[in-house]
């Protein structure tokens, strides 16, 4: 018996006389090649996707874009690793019929085309929902956090800008104290030597200071907690229960085959007040009106889920259990004044709407200030939204004459309807199998768990292929590599 050998690399063989040979029918650089040319890149806002009359030839973005799905389907996502996969990889050589563009110009096609990727990611889920693989019956949608490039060093705190300041004035007094010392123990050369040395000191720790006051002044000014240095966009967030700089990923994901509907890319570290604005999007590209989605308690934001249900989405959060208020048959600006969270003056009525579509009633007027108070504390002690922690409950101040502020208010006929908020358990256990899923996929198959771009446009531009990637696959599984293929050709 002996080992299984293979053959002599000095024997000459008669390979297929063509590459196409080599790629299988099911294989995915087939189905990426035919989805890719089923698009319309000038309406999709691809740069150098109309040519230039004069000026060297540019790569067809086409082909750019090939090279970049295939790589974030493969694990490949950095610049120089695709330039160098393209001269030795033959489902690339197949795919880009042999280009091999250089690692400047791969990451530059993923840099200017950060909206246009979006684009791309969302004709994909088009395609899907006409393929009937969204069940739109069930939405789940969550966060992640995804590193960003910038570290903690270069990421500052107003706390932390303090801190620093406040060692820094200590070190300088020390420094100030050996300085005196020095001027009394040393001898005259070895006193000049040392006092240079520590005015050096002093001179950097002073720069170091100013620098740091700097960043203050700025994070006061624009009315911001957070600085970062080497990506501006990112924040200090808590994840995987230590603290790092970040983006926070937010996705909805449909039930059916756990596809991808829609994502953003925030650099907010909490997930409250995102069940709005993303159901708000999901509904769009799935051209549907009513909606049911569930999310974790993270996102148990009264308000939101308030302003949610009015635009016709049904909202399991963990932990939700509360009545609330919804105006009807208000005038549009009172309903839309509403669903932005602000308090409304009613004239006609002379009371006040809260953003809970409680009723603030006239409470006195303000001679000093002369504004009228509006305020219900009977109402506020029982409401779920606890926006203020006024034991009278939260006020407003309405600008007014005094002979115009009365205590008469007709509200017979304000038109709200009184909605019940409670999660569905069941529907709530559901979660976790459906949303969790594509983050897992994308971080530890797909390699795709930090960023390799700067700013939220970028991204947002580079998680567009990381999550076409993941769609991609995803029914790739579902249809096979051929039937895909062959629809997009249609």
């Amino acid at each position: 018996m002996d080992y299984i050998s293979g053959t002599n690399r000095s024997q000459t063989e008669l390979f297929p006389e063509s590459i196409d040979d080599y790629i299988g029918e099911n294989n995915s650089v087939r189905v990426i090649d035919a989805f890719i040319n089923s698009l319309d890149m000038v309406e999709l806002g691809f740069e150098h996707s109309i040519l230039a009359e004069t000026g060297r030839p540019p790569y067809n973005p086409r082909d750019l874009l090939k090279l970049y799905v295939y790589g974030y389907m493969n694990r490949i996502r950095s610049s120089r690793r695709l330039e160098t996969e393209t001269k030795r990889n033959l489902e690339l050589m197949w795919l880009l019929c042999r280009l091999s563009p250089d690692h400047k110009t791969i990451a530059r096609f993923r840099s200017e085309n950060a909206k246009a990727l979006k684009n791309v990611f969302r004709s994909f889920v088009q395609l899907c929902d006409k393929l009937e693989l969204y069940g739109k019956e069930l939405e789940a949608l969550d966060g992640s956090k995804f590193k960003a490039v910038n570290s903690k060093e270069r990421n500052f705190t107003t706390e932390k800008l303090q801190k620093r300041i406040a060692m820094i004035d200590e070190k300088i007094g020390k420094y100030l104290n050996e300085m005196d010392a020095a001027d009394r123990e040393e001898g005259e050369s070895e006193k000049e030597k040392s006092i240079v040395e520590i005015r050096e000191i002093i001179d950097g720790l002073n720069k170091r200071k100013d620098r740091y006051q700097s960043y203050a002044n700025e994070l006061e000014k624009a009315g911001e907690t957070q600085k970062s240095l080497t990506d501006p966009d990112s924040r200090l967030m808590k994840a995987n229960g230590k603290m790092d700089v970040c983006y926070n990923v937010q996705t909805v994901v449909d039930s059916k085959h756990k596809l991808i509907v829609e994502f953003e890319v925030t650099n907010h570290p909490e997930d409250s007040n995102q069940i709005s604005p993303m159901s708000a999007m999901a509904q769009d590209i799935l051209g549907t009106k009513d909606l049911t989605v569930t999310v974790d308690a993270g996102y148990n934001s009264v308000q939101d889920i308030v302003f949610s249900i009015e635009n016709g989405v049904t909202v399991h959060a963990a932990e939700t259990n509360f009545d609330v208020c919804v105006p009807t048959t208000l005038p549009e600006f009172i309903i839309t004044k509403h669903r932005e969270g602000k308090n409304v003056y009613y004239p006609d009525r002379n009371i006040v709407l809260c953003p809970m579509g409680k009723v603030l009633y006239p409470g006195f007027y303000h001679k000093t200030k002369k504004k009228g108070i509006y305020q219900n504390s009977k109402t506020c002690k029982v409401c779920a939204c606890k926006c203020t922690k006024e034991k009278r409950g939260r006020r407003y101040e309405v600008p007014m004459k005094e002979e115009n502020f009365t205590k008469v208010c007709d509200d017979s006929n304000l038109q709200v309807k009184q909605i019940r908020v409670k999660a569905d358990k069941s529907i709530v256990r559901q979660r976790k199998s459906i949303v969790e899923h594509p983050f897992g996929t994308l971080k530890r198959n797909m390699d795709a768990g930090y960023c390799l771009t700067k700013r939220i446009p970028k991204v947002r531009g580079e998680f567009s292929l990381a999550f076409l990637a993941y769609n991609l696959k995803r029914v790739i599984n579902i249809l096979g590599g051929a039937k895909l293929a062959s629809v997009c050709m249609e």
